[in-house]
């Protein structure tokens, strides 16, 4: 689950994307408390990030967190294959990624993806899934970031519609090459994979969107993509 923006952080407490991801987690293995894990690492893992999750899930899952700047998990593969559903915090993308590959994180969640763990994530936690997308991880201009995990193919741009350099930056990265086509995420919406195959997309409120953006001999193309409003 890709989440453009907009949920999952300390200025909200739940809504729709939230509750949708929870229903998503318990499907996964049939747990009615599922097992959810929060990755910080984007943050430095902040504690009020963390406690967040915790408050906010805690009194309908079996909530856990993985922080790595003061590890205390050993078996990092065997704690992330023992959770139902894994949700990675914004931040810094290319922090982020340094981090996950020096604890072999990265490995560890493709693991955990073949095992049929539901991974989820928002900004930094949605592009690390893609091969490549947008990042301010070098500074206050937006930049194109490779080498992510590369689970779904192609690139991506979360908050499309939050914050004003992301469209066109986006499609100038696109248009010289920088970056291959992908798909783009509006704040309040996510986009839902099964495996790298994009099942749908869902609002929290009608207007937010997920676009697939393209190069064409034509110029750059974006396409928007059928969305559902979630009840």
């Amino acid at each position: 689950m890709v989440v453009g923006g907009g949920a999952f952080g300390r200025e909200t407490n739940g809504g729709p994307l939230e509750d949708h991801w929870l229903r998503l987690a318990r499907e996964t293995h049939g747990h009615d408390r599922p097992r959810v894990c929060f990755i910080g690492t984007a943050t430095g893992d902040d504690h009020a990030e963390t406690d967040h999750f915790h408050e906010l899930f805690g009194g309908v899952a079996e909530t856990t967190h993985l922080a790595l700047f003061a590890r205390t998990v050993t078996d990092v593969r065997a704690f992330l294959l023992a959770q139902d559903a894994i949700f990675v915090g914004g931040g810094n993308t290319a922090s982020l990624l340094g981090v996950w590959r020096a604890h072999e994180v990265d490995d560890a969640l493709w693991v955990a993806h073949d095992a049929g763990v539901l991974l989820a994530g928002r900004s930094a936690g949605g592009i690390c899934w893609f091969e490549s997308g947008t990042t301010d991880s070098f500074g206050p201009r937006l930049a194109s970031l490779t080498g992510a995990l590369g689970l779904i193919p192609g690139s991506h741009c979360p908050h499309y519609d939050g914050e004003p350099e992301r469209r066109p930056t986006y499609h100038e990265l696109i248009e010289t090459g920088a970056l291959p086509a992908g798909l783009a995420v509006d704040d309040h919406a996510a986009a839902i994979f099964d495996g790298a195959n994009l099942v749908e997309v869902v609002a929290a409120h009608p207007g937010p969107a997920a676009y697939r953006v393209e190069r064409t001999p034509d110029g750059v193309v974006e396409t928007v993509l059928p969305s559902r409003v979630l009840a």
